[in-house]
């Protein structure tokens, strides 16, 4: 079983429900926006991500956030995701606690979900 982590009004998120849809791969979906992400969750995905790769550092939050406020470490990301939790790449879609998914090209979706 694969969950999905995201907010559902993202452009991204949306071509990649409608992908999964369409190849008929069952999913939860876990939107963290209205549901929060605990550290324990955004630590486990640092140890297979780096925080570079998580935060989505060409997205409009991250855009808005003063430099003051944006992280430099780890740390500071942990701090960043369970604050501003859109300000994660997404959609990230986990399976048997392993990122599986990390944003959406269809490519990659055809070679992980095949």
């Amino acid at each position: 079983m694969f969950t999905l982590y995201a907010i559902p009004n993202c452009d991204t998120v949306k071509k990649a429900r409608m992908w999964l849809a369409e190849h008929r791969i069952d999913y939860t979906f876990y939107d963290y926006k209205k549901q929060g992400i605990d550290r324990q969750t955004i630590e486990h995905w640092l140890t297979q991500k780096t925080w570079e790769e998580l935060v989505n550092r060409s997205g409009q939050t991250w855009k808005k956030l003063p430099d003051s406020e944006k992280p430099t470490d780890a740390k500071g990301a942990i701090a960043l995701m369970i604050d501003k939790p859109s300000v994660i790449r997404r959609p990230l879609i986990e399976s048997n606690g392993q990122i599986v998914a990390l944003g959406f090209k269809a490519d990659d979706y055809e070679k992980t979900f095949s």
